[in-house]
């Protein structure tokens, strides 16, 4: 079974935000998840699907806002 490099992108945008999901350390939670998010920008961009775009880019946004609440 071969992956397509689109594939391989989703597939680790969503591992960063299912394991971000799985830590207790909040920080780390939003860091992972931020990487997850701006994969997932990335792959919604490379298949045209803005809405996925969209929506990670606010996601995004909001850990931001949420890290820097933290300090």
């Amino acid at each position: 079974m071969s992956f397509t490099f689109n594939e391989m992108l989703g597939y680790l945008a969503s591992a960063f935000v299912v394991i971000s999901l799985l830590t207790s350390n909040i920080k780390y939670l939003r860091y992972l998840n931020m990487v997850g998010c701006i994969l997932f920008v990335i792959y919604g961009i490379l298949i045209s699907a803005y809405p996925v775009a969209i929506m990670n880019a606010i996601a995004f946004v909001i850990n931001i806002y949420h890290l820097y609440k933290l300090h």
